[in-house]
């Protein structure tokens, strides 16, 4: 469902990811993890045809992403890190103007969102987008997303802004979506997250995938059947200091 082949993105001389090569099936959650500046919402960009890639190619769907952007953009939802909407519209109005946008069936589709916002305590729809909290503008996007029932969807850190209830009712929502076909890419920087989501995760550092399998696989290839994925993650990217400074502090008592 997501191929990207020697996928490449640069700014001036900053190489922002480097040769990535992805291969995702159809029904699968895909972490993908990395620091702050790895290259993660670059890539998520360079996927949902918001930017170009500076070389390389991709595929959704089998569709090449070059000739069929706009079949390709029906076929996928995103739920971006900073959700962008329009603060003059009411929310009810903003997902209106959605199904009028990808031509939805409204009486269905209406009815999907109302069943998702009931899930999540949307009960906001008929005020004022600025007027919102950006915990109350994710949530509009990802029931939005989650209503076009995708075949792929796209989310940068999901629960940034969530509360623990909606963030629990999402990862069930996405495992439901997931077991019924739909593919999920999603970023996090909550690594317990990722750990009991994902079927599959990939490390990217400095613009390079460094790491992909399974959270088993990892374990077997960069630490022990106890170690959890954050030690993982912190001993691929070779970011010991958070473990020093632990050790440093306890020391110290």
């Amino acid at each position: 469902m997501i191929e990207a082949v020697n996928l490449t993105r640069s700014f001036g001389s900053l190489i922002a990811v480097d040769q990535l090569n992805l291969n995702i099936p159809s029904g699968e959650i895909y972490g993908f993890l990395g620091p702050n500046g790895a290259g993660k919402t670059t890539t998520i960009k360079m996927l949902t045809g918001v930017i170009a890639p500076s070389s390389g190619e991709i595929k959704i769907a089998g569709l090449d992403i070059e000739r069929s952007k706009l079949e390709i953009k029906g076929l996928i939802s995103v739920v971006p890190d900073e959700p962008k909407m329009y603060d003059n519209l009411k929310g009810i109005e903003f997902v209106k103007f959605i199904i009028d946008i990808y031509r939805l069936p409204p009486k269905e589709t209406m009815s999907k969102l109302m069943n998702i916002a009931d899930a999540f305590k949307t009960d906001y729809l008929g005020k004022y987008i600025g007027d919102y909290s950006h915990g109350m503008k994710q949530k509009l996007m990802v029931a939005i997303a989650l209503m076009r029932e995708p075949a792929v969807i796209f989310l940068d850190e999901p629960t940034v802004g969530l509360d623990a209830s909606s963030a629990g009712k999402l990862k069930a929502w996405l495992r439901n979506m997931a077991d019924k076909g739909t593919t999920v890419f999603m970023t996090t920087h909550v690594l317990e997250v990722a750990e009991k989501m994902c079927d599959r995760i990939g490390i990217i550092d400095r613009g390079r995938l460094i790491a992909e399998g399974t959270l088993s696989a990892l374990r077997e290839n960069f630490g022990s059947v106890e170690s959890t994925l954050e030690e993982l993650f912190l001993d691929i990217t070779g970011d010991s200091s958070v473990e020093a400074l632990a050790k440093s502090l306890q020391e110290g008592m």
